[in-house]
């Protein structure tokens, strides 16, 4: 999941520029594990870091304090889990919500319209955590297959984004996505369970899991919330 405009970290290859970014063209780089990024004024630029920063499902770490507000929000009348309810706004707050440490973003006019595109196909999705009806953090990324590809998260309150991916690795559990992309590695989604693979571990992986059915229910059920939970 990138979280700004700077360019993929050392080790990345497969790198290459140009091309378009229509639907049938993302999907096929997807499939590979390679993914666009670039900044205003690049051309496209294609991607693909190695080695490549997952979240196993099954070892998504949840602090007590995090497993404290997972279970308050579940509780709470007005707190709320919702899939691709608002899914030009998650992706517009992603886009520009203030990183520290970081300038602009990599998510421009062009990369918003091919996304907006690939959600109206049924491949991209966003999770989202709303409070008392005002949305408040989330994420978005990409299914082919088994296999979700995390891009970006918001946060515009205390653990919203957390709890959007609480809320996606409960869903990925519920039906058989074992792995979440998460391209970079950083301290932040190491401390959540999230490891290096090598690209050949990783490229096998996707092997296995992109031919298969992809879910047909994006709908967040609250029984969800009894599976994300790990100790830290």
């Amino acid at each position: 999941m990138p979280p700004g405009a700077t360019k993929p970290a050392c080790g990345a290859a497969g790198d290459a520029a140009g091309g378009g970014l229509d639907t049938s063209r993302l999907r096929a780089a997807y499939r590979r594990g390679i993914f666009p990024w670039f900044g205003e004024g690049q051309p496209i630029l294609w991607w693909s870091t190695a080695p490549r920063m997952v979240l196993p499902v099954d070892q998504f770490k949840v602090s007590r304090s995090l497993g404290k507000t997972l279970r308050r929000f579940a509780r709470t009348p007005g707190c709320e889990i919702r899939i691709d309810h608002a899914f030009d706004q998650v992706l517009a707050c992603c886009a520009g919500t203030p990183r520290a440490g970081q300038s602009g973003t990599w998510i421009l006019p062009e990369m918003q319209a091919a996304y907006r595109r690939w959600h109206r196909e049924g491949s991209v999705h966003s999770f989202e955590t709303w409070i008392n009806g005002r949305l408040v953090g989330g994420l978005y990324g990409v299914n082919i297959g088994r296999m979700f590809f995390g891009e970006s998260m918001f946060s515009h309150q205390t653990d919203a984004s957390k709890i959007a991916l609480a809320a996606l690795v409960g869903f990925c559990r519920s039906n058989g996505i074992t792995v979440i992309d998460c391209q970079q590695q950083t301290s932040h989604l190491a401390s959540l369970g999230a490891e290096p693979w090598s690209r050949e571990r990783f490229e096998h992986h996707l092997k296995t899991v992109v031919d298969l059915p992809e879910p047909v229910n994006w709908t967040y059920d609250l029984s969800s919330w009894s599976s994300p939970e790990s100790s830290a």
